[in-house]
């Protein structure tokens, strides 16, 4: 992994960008809604992507996301970002069909060879799903950002929801927490080298053939787990009728994490999820409060979490098991509503 450029050091210079809250996220957006018969998918639900329905037989997912350096290789950085904006189309169970770069260039700071490199990273992500880089657009900043503007494609009655899991169901999750605490720990400097490259490799791993596989099983919904971490984007995911069990022990975790928390290297955004969701989970007596850290932990490119029938889980487990880096693993279930959306054991 290229050091050279130091791209984390300027995300922290200017102040690192910090990802809204989901308090502060729905309390933006509850006026702007639009009514139209052809949308399928707004944001009035926390969806993962729009969708728009353009005849009997098409419809388009939308997405749009950007995230500031998690690592200094500017080439595995555009991997990442790419990844991590592609992964939206994925979860709703939709093909990539092209994407537009947008870019923040701090051009002060960083060369212009460096721009090449993180644009190269995105296109060879944007490739490797079957998608085409149409163009995209690009400004002087003072922090360096990057990501993807995406659309899919995907028939109408096809579409994957982030809220639709059937009581009876588990959940699988197909990457393991910890990625907001360790992309902390690269920019204080206080990961190693090769477990710098193991935690790259695993976020610029796309979510692209673990969503196409899982359209073969008995699928209720399906999100990504990205900002809002894992305990953030499940409160997303639950409806009405039901709520989710998490087992803490069965939750995949890269071990580098849990002593970083224990040592209190925690981003900024995990703070603000643990904060959001203290009230909205019942988390049960004896849980290890380093446990609650990182079922919230903010994670970049995370991976899938999937509500599915639990034969068809461990049938799709052993599909992913190469892709998901061996963590791919069943994490809970869907019960009826209970006394809180969400319940830790």
């Amino acid at each position: 992994m290229n050091n050279e450029y130091k791209l984390t050091k300027f995300v922290q210079a200017a102040g690192c960008a910090a990802k809204m809250g989901p308090g502060d996220l729905k309390q933006t957006l509850c006026n702007l809604s639009p009514s139209d018969d052809r949308i399928l998918v707004g944001f009035d639900t926390a969806e993962d992507a729009s969708v728009f329905q353009i005849n009997e037989e098409q419809a388009i997912v939308q997405t749009l996301d950007f995230i500031t350096p998690v690592v200094d290789d500017p080439y595995i950085y555009g991997q990442i970002a790419a990844a991590n904006a592609l992964s939206d189309v994925f979860a709703m169970g939709a093909e990539v069909k092209t994407a537009l770069n947008i870019v923040g260039f701090d051009k002060k700071n960083l060369p212009y060879e460096a721009l090449a490199e993180i644009l190269k990273g995105g296109n060879e992500k944007i490739k490797e799903c079957g998608g085409l880089l149409l163009g995209g657009h690009t400004i002087e900043s003072p922090e360096m950002y990057y990501g993807l503007s995406v659309t899919g494609m995907i028939h109408p009655n096809e579409v994957v929801r982030n809220n639709t899991s059937k009581v009876g169901h588990v959940l699988v999750l197909t990457k393991p927490l910890g990625m907001g605490i360790l992309t902390t720990a690269i920019k204080r400097d206080l990961l190693a080298l090769d477990r710098m490259k193991y935690c790259a490799n695993i976020m610029a791993e796309l979510n692209y053939i673990p969503s196409r596989i899982m359209k073969k099983y008995d699928v209720s919904s399906c999100t990504d787990i990205t900002g809002f971490g894992l305990l953030g984007h499940s409160l997303e995911s639950v409806n009405e009728n039901t709520s989710f069990v998490i087992h803490a022990n069965d939750v995949p975790v890269v071990k580098d994490a849990i002593q970083l928390a224990l040592d209190k290297v925690v981003p900024g955004g995990t703070r603000k999820n643990m904060k959001y969701l203290e009230d909205k989970v019942l988390y049960m007596d004896g849980l290890d409060p380093i446990v609650k850290t990182l079922l919230c932990d903010a994670q970049t490119s995370g991976g899938l979490l999937i509500a599915m029938d639990p034969n068809d889980a461990k049938e799709y487990i052993k599909e992913i098991q190469d892709l998901s880096f061996g963590y791919a693993s069943i994490i809970g279930e869907v019960i009826p509503k209970g006394v809180k959306d969400i319940i830790v054991h």
